[in-house]
């Protein structure tokens, strides 16, 4: 799909023209208001993947230091202001997931980096600079760990921009995005590796590859699962927009009558305890793909619901 691959190449043109901004912004109490240039999208892949996009490990959490570049206390893209997080400590969030990859290898990235798409690196919007995060792809059950280096995505209601490796990892290349989940992992925790039968690379910080590989590889995902991922073959959860979450009940029967007739498709209210609250979730679908939730979503955005997300069955 031309136009998942298009939001990844625009987003990742405002993180870039940020990454100077975020920098300067760090040494001022209000940061400047960067002017995003956006160019035409990144070429489209070619070429069938070579076997070893597939064998590059997933990102190894270290302790860092907080970066010095891509960390003010907020920032304003296209009119948004985004607040930076403190820590990425219990950070948890789904949506839709895009890629950007050959029309920006080597070009830097908020932190100041080069921006290897052959590596396990992500941008976010909010989380400090470094971070590390495992990325589930809820439509086939796949998942990585990447690091998070970068400011973006800033096109639509995208929640991360994945490298060209981790989201060939995830099998979403031919899509251009997917629904995941996106969650941080810490120094302190242990990564599992569910293919423990086969030959795990020895942890590293992956790199580019030297041979083999050319910026036009690329949309064909590769047959093996890849290292450390969950199976493929896993059953995908039921995926649905979240319209709202009341404690009052006659709140979220509100909602329904509000949205009931406007082609949503079919609208309800889920009734949840959640540590030791009652709640009542206003949800629509299920959702079976991002073309639906966007249609969902940017329909509910008309209606006056301007924090609609992604919720799980």
């Amino acid at each position: 799909m031309i136009a998942g691959r298009a939001y990844a190449g625009r987003a990742y043109a405002a993180s870039f023209a940020l990454g100077v901004a975020l920098g300067l912004a760090a040494c001022s109490s209000t940061p400047p208001q960067p002017s995003v240039a956006i160019p035409p999208a990144s070429p489209a892949p070619t070429a069938a993947p070579p076997p070893i996009v597939d064998s590059v490990p997933d990102a190894v959490p270290r302790a860092e230091p907080r970066s010095r570049n891509g960390n003010p206390p907020f920032y304003e893209v296209f009119g948004k202001r985004y607040f930076v997080l403190s820590s990425s400590v219990g950070y948890r969030e789904r949506g839709v997931a895009s890629w950007y990859g050959p029309g920006f290898h080597q070009v830097r990235t908020s932190t100041g980096e080069a921006y290897d798409m052959y590596g396990m690196t992500a941008a976010h919007k909010t989380l400090p600079l470094p971070a590390y995060v495992r990325v589930t792809n809820l439509q086939n059950g796949r998942s990585v760990v990447v690091r998070v280096n970068d400011r973006g995505p800033f096109v639509g209601n995208r929640i991360i921009d994945l490298s060209y490796t981790a989201a060939a990892k995830l099998d979403m290349l031919r899509n251009g995005t997917a629904m995941v989940e996106v969650r941080t992992v810490e120094v302190s925790m242990t990564v599992p590796v569910v293919a423990e039968a086969a030959a795990a690379p020895a942890p590293s910080t992956p790199t580019a590859p030297a041979v083999g590989v050319t910026a036009g590889s690329a949309a064909t995902p590769a047959a093996a699962p890849p290292l450390g991922a969950q199976s493929p073959t896993a059953a995908s959860p039921a995926l649905f927009v979240q319209a709202g979450a009341f404690s009052d009940p006659a709140n979220a029967n509100r909602l329904v009558e509000k949205l009931r007739g406007g082609n949503y498709g079919k609208v309800f209210v889920r009734d949840d305890q959640i540590a030791g609250r009652r709640m009542y979730r206003v949800r629509i679908g299920p959702v079976p793909s991002v073309a639906e939730f966007d249609r969902v979503v940017a329909a509910l955005e008309q209606a006056g619901v301007n924090d609609a997300h992604l919720a799980l069955d």
